[in-house]
């Protein structure tokens, strides 16, 4: 018979308790992952709420990923509702007014306030739109008025295409992208904006009704680009609900007489 020596005795004792061990760990890990992803998001008390995602969180892939839609959506856009929840709590007068209604009119809010508006309420805004803009096995050529306007305006759906990503590349830092139905003579333009501003803010340079818009911050596409920026905004167009780009188009006022 094999004479064991103290230390392969410790060795074989280890490995075997490390191989019953495995299973458990198994389980415990994929219930810890299990309670993240059915984890009610954190969105504070008050009058606003985080919109469920209209679509699983894995129903963009391969274009996005699941894990990024789901902190995207559970996290980074809870956070905003709660934080404007938490405004709300603390200033009356944001009683009673919708998320959009208090951005496009933030002078009139109280200046200790005006800031947290601005982010947290941009930031819901935006969110809230942007989850709308995108489906299932969406994408392919715009359909419906949108495609004609982008014709009209922008020499045809490539070219416009081409302008909106480039203009996605350039935002430096965090920041959207957007096609806008401007104030003034009513056509379609692409502009940018830092942070979480929108284009209905009054103080926008070059806003506009948004009809289209792209989350460029970094935790709209990290995990699966990383720095490639360029990248997502090519393949976010497989993602693209024309549908709704349509009905976006028509409430900006557009009419094609």
């Amino acid at each position: 018979m094999e004479k064991l020596d103290s230390q392969t005795t410790s060795r074989r004792t280890f490995l075997t308790a490390a191989l019953a061990a495995a299973p458990l760990a198994l389980i415990g890990a994929r219930g810890a992952a299990a309670a993240v992803a059915t984890q009610a998001p954190d969105t504070g008390k008050g009058p606003f709420t985080l919109p469920p995602l209209p679509y699983r969180f894995d129903a963009l892939e391969p274009h996005i990923d699941a894990r990024t839609m789901q902190i995207h959506h559970d996290k980074h856009h809870a956070t905003y509702v709660k934080n404007l929840n938490d405004a709300a709590a603390k200033t009356p007068e944001l009683a009673g007014k919708s998320a959009e209604g208090l951005i496009r009119n933030l002078s009139s809010l109280p200046e200790a306030v005006r800031t947290t508006v601005r982010n947290n309420g941009g930031g819901h805004v935006n969110h809230t739109l942007f989850w709308s803009l995108m489906r299932p096995r969406g994408g392919g050529p715009p359909t419906g008025q949108i495609a004609a306007v982008l014709n009209r305006d922008f020499g045809g759906f490539d070219a416009f295409k081409t302008a909106f990503n480039e203009a996605g590349v350039k935002r430096f830092g965090s920041g959207w992208v957007w096609l806008v139905r401007q104030n003034e003579g009513g056509k379609l333009a692409i502009v940018t904006t830092p942070n979480q501003d929108n284009p209905l803010m009054p103080d926008v340079t070059g806003g506009g009704y948004p009809i289209l818009g792209n989350d460029v911050w970094e935790h709209a596409y990290y995990l699966k680009y990383q720095n490639r920026r360029a990248d997502y905004l090519k393949a976010w167009w497989n993602t693209i609900n024309w549908n709704m780009v349509n009905q976006r188009l028509a409430a900006s006022g557009y009419t094609s007489s």
